[in-house]
């Protein structure tokens, strides 16, 4: 379940097709996404694998609100002391995480993609359903004012406030679900724009991949599925190319 070194210093927990990522900063780590809660004990045991204790845990990085990144938040927050970060448009969802509106109704959606009927239902077992939001969060804006210092590319159309962020010393950008490698609402493998089921606008999050393809990162790690390290370019037109057959 603790895949290490996704990237350079960059681990991949993946609980129910989520991933939370770790990142190693010197003495200390990041945790990027929050995933679902049944993840917390296995992030618990993730940390100590990895050297650490809770209270070297620096920050929590959102890419986004929706319940699937935010599971674990609000009790690392209570429990660990951890500050958490999010994009400004996306702190109400950060906060109530079931409060958007995809594209398209997401239960006539999955009626007719079975495909996603197991990944989301190993979701579901996973806390899916029961996630609480987490109220207290700082922007994450500014580069300069957020520990590990990514660059913080504003990436919307998944959700208004999504990001990514790229550790450029590591080549390596973490994309949420700007870009995925498992889509669970239909199944599908290989690098996707997430289905409108759970997008907000899909032609925006098609239209936010050629900021991806401005970090020139070789390893894009993505908020489900494993990551993959043949480049971003390549990743962007194998979504793009995925986008246009959907």
């Amino acid at each position: 379940m603790l895949f290490r070194d996704a990237a350079e210093g960059i681990h991949r927990l993946e609980i129910a097709h989520t991933n939370t990522y770790l990142v190693e900063t010197g003495d200390q780590l990041l945790v990027v996404d929050a995933g679902l809660p049944a993840a917390w004990p296995h992030l618990l045991l993730a940390v100590h694998d990895l050297g650490y204790t809770p209270d070297r845990v620096e920050a929590l990085l959102l890419t986004h609100g929706h319940f699937d990144h935010v599971g674990t938040a609000a009790r690392m927050h209570r429990e660990w002391g951890t500050p958490v970060y999010v994009h400004p448009g996306d702190r109400h969802l950060a906060a109530n995480p079931y409060s958007y509106r995809p594209q398209t109704n997401r239960f006539g959606f999955v009626a007719v993609h079975p495909g996603g009927l197991r990944p989301l239902g190993r979701m579901l077992l996973a806390g899916a359903a029961t996630v609480s939001g987490v109220d207290e969060t700082l922007p994450l804006e500014s580069r300069g004012d957020v520990p590990g210092s990514p660059w913080i590319i504003e990436t919307p159309g998944h959700t208004d406030g999504h990001v990514a962020l790229h550790f450029a010393d590591r080549d390596a950008v973490i994309v949420g679900d700007a870009l995925v490698t498992l889509d669970p609402y239909t199944g599908g493998i290989g690098p996707r724009v997430v289905a409108p089921a759970a997008t907000s606008d899909m032609s925006t999050a098609v239209a936010s991949l050629d900021r991806l393809v401005d970090t020139e990162a070789r390893h894009v790690l993505p908020g489900h599925g494993p990551g993959w390290s043949l480049g971003v370019r390549a990743a962007v037109a194998q979504a793009r190319r995925a986008a246009g057959a959907a």
